[in-house]
């Protein structure tokens, strides 16, 4: 099925605004689907309609799979000086995590990766039990998580945690990732869009000075050395895409090769993660 002709359609009612990925086949995070939510941005930053928005999936198997690997295989391997500012894509994640509107993260399937990093510039997180998944398979495919994963995660729930999802690189269920606090709550999927409308409309109905000044707030005491973490993610990943030891580009290979990037091979991620290294 080809993409769709707009990668997120957006609805906006009451002060809500819906921002729907709509990326076939299975809203793979690549330079389209970065750029619809650069635009998106854009557009949030400007209005003052808007007071809250729900970030969703038209397809209820996948939230964001993950990026790209096809585009990620084929980066040069030639070294880059180090960087001294954030890249276009933390810029563009610490532009959504610091929109005005409160921004609310629906996960009803798979998660993983770079899916991941965007509900983690949420602010809340919110996903159906016994069909969410998570994970951060960076690892195992030879780099590590690049959209500000590992700085959000150790912040959130602690190194020994972080260390588990990121150098693990497994599966986590929505009750799992609930109980980790990757997430706010995970509920059954009949619950799901009507408590988050729920809350959507509570908050809009709001002042709009005063959720701004209390989320600018709330963050402001979580980000000090953020953007220096961000620095560092981005360089380690840097020399992991450049270094000729790296392993990332058989195993990328391989991933793709064994038909891991297929709505049917996300299923079994985990477990084909765990064969990467094997011929």
């Amino acid at each position: 099925m080809p993409p769709a002709s707009d990668p997120i359609r957006i609805e906006l009612a009451d002060g809500v605004l819906r921002a729907t990925i709509d990326f076939p086949p299975m809203n793979l995070l690549g330079a389209e689907l970065f750029g619809a939510l650069s635009q998106l941005i854009d557009r949030l930053e400007r209005d003052d309609e808007s007071q809250v928005v729900i970030l969703q999936s038209a397809d209820p198997d996948f939230f964001i799979a993950h990026g790209d690997v096809e585009t990620i295989v084929t980066v040069p391997t030639e070294p880059t000086p180090e960087v001294t500012e954030l890249p276009f894509t933390h810029q563009t994640l610490e532009r959504w995590r610091k929109l005005p509107q409160i921004t609310i993260a629906v996960v009803e399937g798979y998660a993983r990766g770079g899916g991941s990093e965007v509900s983690l510039a949420c602010d809340m997180r919110f996903a159906a039990r016994g069909r969410a998944v998570f994970g951060q398979p960076e690892v195992p495919l030879g780099i590590l998580p690049g959209a500000g994963g590992t700085a959000r995660l150790t912040r959130m729930l602690g190194s020994a945690r972080a260390a588990e999802i990121i150098l693990g690189g497994d599966d986590f269920s929505a009750e799992e990732a609930e109980h980790y606090g990757w997430i706010n709550r995970a509920l059954p999927p009949d619950e799901l869009g009507p408590f988050v409308d729920r809350l959507a409309r509570r908050l809009a109905s709001y002042p709009a000075q005063t959720l701004r000044e209390a989320k600018r707030t709330i963050q402001s005491i979580d980000e000090r050395d953020l953007e220096a973490d961000l620095l560092a993610e981005q360089r380690s990943f840097d020399r992991l895409m450049t270094d000729p030891r790296s392993e990332r580009v058989p195993r990328m290979r391989r991933f793709l090769d064994r038909g891991v990037q297929t709505r049917e091979g996300e299923r079994n991620l985990a477990e084909a993660c765990e064969k990467l290294g094997k011929d």
